[in-house]
């Protein structure tokens, strides 16, 4: 699965946090989808002000996941984008490569700000298995509030 990721003119502004609620039926969401692939990961979820919301790991999930998927989930909402938009920009070199230096910068494909009404209302990350997977999990989890 490829994911695009548009370079914004201008970042959107952030909203009301996600309701527990809403974070609860995006957790289930992407739970369901791990499991039917057999992906032990972790899913983290954050609200607009990068407050966690809800985090989990699943069965036989590695140690490092949950503190990835944080990061994830955080890089998501703090810099209002996807965090592919750095995995692809240290992976073309040049210009690209200072995101290493970026303080709080997770730069693995797997995290989403979670926009509702052009506003970030908070992000996921999901850690576990190949990047692309973790991305689809996450998205599973999105497509359950749209």
């Amino acid at each position: 699965m490829t994911i695009n990721t548009p370079i914004l003119d201008k970042p959107l502004p952030y909203g009301r946090p996600i309701t527990l609620e809403r974070a609860k039926k995006m957790m289930l969401a992407a739970e369901i989808e791990a499991q039917n692939n057999h992906w032990p990961v972790a899913i983290v979820i954050a609200d607009s002000s990068g407050s966690l919301v809800l985090a989990q790991r699943l069965d036989h999930t590695q140690h490092s996941s949950m503190s990835i998927a944080t990061g994830k989930a955080m890089t998501a909402v703090n810099f209002r984008r996807p965090t592919k938009m750095f995995q692809d920009g240290i992976a073309a070199g040049g210009e690209g490569l200072r995101f290493m230096a970026v303080p709080g910068v997770t730069p693995l494909e797997g995290g989403f700000p979670i926009v509702e009404n052009g506003e970030v209302i908070g992000g996921i990350g999901v850690s576990g298995v190949l990047s692309h997977q973790d991305a689809q999990v996450a998205l599973a989890g999105m497509a359950a509030i749209r």
